[in-house]
């Protein structure tokens, strides 16, 4: 299959970026950064999540970031709801996109919200009904797509099959995690073939995580496989609380700038994205995880 003409570049930097971070990022910061995310060209920015705060304390400011965000027409901004109580505050907040989260693997899914993965889905399935009752879009991910901290190696069939389950919910997309980064381009091609066998392809996103600096690789490969959605997050932030190391989601300036290069529009502007991963690493005090803001900017901002 041809790579797709456009790609669609999903930024998961406000949410999945900073909620790992070690120290408190002020709520005022997080507001700036999406709204200069929102002058990029981005169409989707997801900018919070609706979890405890005794797991996940760096997002406990999220109803007073959805209220200061500056909301552009066209863009939609959304947010992670693992409950029923986060739905209901998502939906007091204005949230217009919720996601729901499964891993495909048991041993992370007991470690990351102490149940199934059968117990996860059902628990997504009264989420996935309400919003859609309140015209709100869902969309789904899965962790471990490619590989978990504790068991290793996913079979493909078992992405799949979580794959199958959020589609049945409901779910207009649905993100396939390499959430500790150890994938490669023959593993990222044979797990999209598994689950493309369940799910269409124009409704897959690849998020893929750079750990070992595979990320640029693996996504090349499923693109050209037909997948036009990438999560990826500026600057590099993030990673994932519950697997260790996994330090760096794939940086939005990198994947940008690949695109371009292949002649893959985007309509994100990529000056104005590295310029926000100066600032937002300014704001955290260190230089961008990136290679491309680095490159293009040696001096910083």
């Amino acid at each position: 299959m041809a790579s797709p003409d456009r790609i669609t570049l999903y930024e998961v930097g406000p949410r999945d970026g900073l909620q790992n971070e070690p120290e408190p990022v002020p709520a005022a910061t997080k507001i700036a950064l999406i709204d200069r995310l929102s002058a990029t060209g981005l169409r989707e920015i997801e900018a919070t999540a609706f979890v405890s705060p005794k797991w996940v304390p760096r997002m406990a400011d999220n109803a007073e970031v959805m209220a200061g965000i500056a909301r552009r027409p066209g863009i939609h901004y959304p947010v992670l709801t693992p409950n029923m109580k986060g739905f209901a505050a998502a939906l007091a907040a204005g949230a217009d996109t919720v996601c729901l989260f499964a891993a495909a693997s048991e041993t992370f899914q007991h470690k990351n919200i102490n149940c199934s993965i059968a117990d996860s889905l059902a628990r997504a399935a009264p989420i996935a009904e309400a919003a859609q009752a309140q015209g709100l879009r869902v969309r789904g991910y899965i962790s471990c797509a490619l590989g978990c901290p504790y068991e290793g190696a996913i079979a493909p069939e078992s992405v799949a099959a979580v794959a199958k389950r959020l589609d049945r919910l409901g779910c207009y997309e649905i993100s396939l995690g390499d959430t500790v980064g150890t994938g490669s381009p023959t593993k990222a091609r044979a797990m999209i073939d598994a689950v493309a066998a369940e799910v269409p392809i124009g409704r897959l996103a690849a998020h893929f995580h750079d750990t070992y600096g595979q990320a640029l690789a693996n996504l090349l490969a499923v693109i050209e496989q037909g997948v036009a959605v990438v999560d990826s997050s500026v600057g590099g932030l993030g990673g994932c609380p519950y697997a260790k190391g996994a330090k760096g989601n794939v940086a939005t300036e990198d994947v940008l700038y690949m695109l371009d290069g292949m002649d893959i529009e985007t309509g994100v502007a990529l000056d104005a994205v590295v310029e926000t991963a100066w600032f937002i690493s300014a704001a955290l005090g260190r230089r961008p995880n990136s290679r491309v803001a680095q490159a293009l900017r040696p001096d910083g901002p």
